[in-house]
């Protein structure tokens, strides 16, 4: 698959390749999966925990949505 990045800018892609590391790591690691809906559907969950339940040190122990919900607030 080719880099979606801009030429001489390999900064581009980087969250997402970051997001792919840990989706590779965390679910899809030594895991099999019966068809592609079956893969479909634990994907979509790992994004919403991946989004919305999974606390950060960085985020001062807040998942990524409370984070955008306290920044926005302030």
């Amino acid at each position: 698959m080719q880099s979606m990045s801009r030429k001489g800018n390999c900064f581009d892609n980087s969250v997402m390749e970051n997001f792919f590391g840990h989706l590779k790591s965390e679910m899809f690691h030594g895991e099999h999966f019966a068809d592609f809906a079956e893969l479909k559907v634990e994907i979509e969950a790992y994004i919403d925990w991946y989004n919305s339940s999974r606390r950060q040190e960085r985020l001062k122990g807040m998942t990524p949505m409370e984070y955008r919900c306290h920044t926005l607030a302030a």
